[in-house]
């Protein structure tokens, strides 16, 4: 069965991650989305290495242009707001990631489409949003978690923050708000009849991402500090060193995990005292010296018999090919368009009637201009001659 977005038509029009793992996962999930890169400007989701074995694809195209068509337009070339118009009478929705004010400058702004496509969805993220004092600013993952106030209590109190090995703030607060309000604005289309614009702000997301220490400062104005909060370790809530290098991670919040944590490593004495003790540095000294005794392995075999919410801390390797993975489909097969496959990270998303639907993996810019031009309208004399012109340069 198709996916559930089927029959949903998407321009993607964006040069970095946020936008296209956005569009990525409404291709995912059925839609039909045209990916619009320049000829002769950087694309950053394609730039740098490894590339697919025997194609000039790099991986990051190959994912995150997953699903998705893809045709080369010099949206600096008067005749693009043109071809743009044209598409956009059929399409439902546009995700753009300029600053802004530019999409207005190239006679692409919302107010100017939605004049040609009243229905039409106009989702734009950016680093900052489309008002206030920073929104010409330019910024990346880090910037974003810095200005969100999440780092001032993340990390280790005498080393300070500490950065991510991925781009949190790009993916959980940009490409997921991004799809929450365009699926959320469908919804309302389908009732109402209107299309609308849709302002997503990748800080905005990540200061929402302050839920439980956030809301509480708006109660008692306190700030919190490294490790001295119950899930940035000031509680026994926290990762732990083995013997031979590896960690775990422990989890046991309510009483009854914590519990079975403490029988498992021998200190019953320690369960009256709970997850978060008044003397929780000593108590954690004690708990990393216990395990400190045993390798990863060792205590997850002992772990694994109890229900004390301990995971042993695993490689991307290991976390790729486990039997968690396999059994959930998380890493699939993709058919690339030169033949052959590509194994990808899969959409987290499962549903009971529909489906993902990995159609291909991304393809190189341009693989779809003339296609796409035709379908429009245009003549191959005319494609011709643009082409000459660098229309799609």
């Amino acid at each position: 069965m198709p996916g559930p977005l089927n029959g949903l038509k998407v321009l993607d029009i964006r040069t970095l991650m946020p936008g296209s793992h956005a569009a990525m996962s409404l291709a995912d999930m059925g839609a039909d989305v045209l990916r619009i890169v320049s000829g002769s400007r950087p694309d950053m989701v394609s730039l740098g290495p490894p590339f697919i074995p025997g194609t000039d694809i790099s991986f990051s195209t190959a994912f995150v242009g997953r699903g998705k068509r893809c045709m080369t337009l010099n949206l600096q070339n008067p005749g693009a707001a043109e071809v743009i118009r044209r598409l956009i009478k059929d399409y439902d929705i546009l995700i753009e990631q300029f600053r802004p004010g530019v999409m207005d400058k190239m006679g692409l702004g919302y107010e100017d489409l939605r004049k040609v496509n009243p229905a039409m969805i106009y989702c734009s993220l950016t680093g900052y949003g489309q008002t206030g004092p920073h929104r010409a600013r330019a910024g990346h993952d880090i910037n974003f978690l810095a200005r969100s106030g999440i780092m001032s209590y993340s990390g280790r109190e005498k080393e300070g923050p500490s950065l991510m090995g991925v781009p949190v703030a790009a993916i959980a607060s940009g490409s997921a708000n991004a799809v929450i309000g365009i699926l959320a604005s469908v919804i309302s289309r389908n009732i109402t009849g209107k299309g609308q614009h849709i302002d997503i702000s990748i800080t905005d997301g990540m200061v929402a991402l302050n839920v439980l220490a956030g809301n509480a400062f708006l109660i008692d104005g306190k700030e919190p500090g490294r490790e001295e909060y119950f899930l940035n370790g000031g509680s026994v809530y926290d990762f732990y060193e083995t013997s031979d290098g590896e960690y775990l991670g422990f989890g046991g919040v309510e009483h009854q995990f914590f519990a079975a944590f403490c029988d498992a490593i021998g200190r019953p004495d320690l369960i009256p005292g709970g997850v978060f003790p008044d003397d929780v540095r000593e108590i954690k000294r004690q708990i990393r010296e216990i395990i400190l005794t045993k390798t990863r392995d060792e205590w997850m075999a002992l772990f694994d018999e109890t229900n004390a919410c301990v995971d042993p801390v695993l490689s991307l390797s290991e976390a790729l090919n486990d039997d968690n993975a396999k059994e959930r489909g998380l890493v699939v097969e993709i058919d690339l368009p030169s033949g052959g496959t590509v194994r990808q990270i899969a959409g987290p998303v499962k549903f009971s009637e529909t489906c993902q639907e990995y159609k291909t993996a991304g393809v190189p810019p341009g693989t779809h201009t003339r296609e796409v031009m035709l379908t429009l309208g245009y003549t191959d004399e005319e494609v011709d001659r643009f082409e000459e012109e660098g229309l799609f340069s």
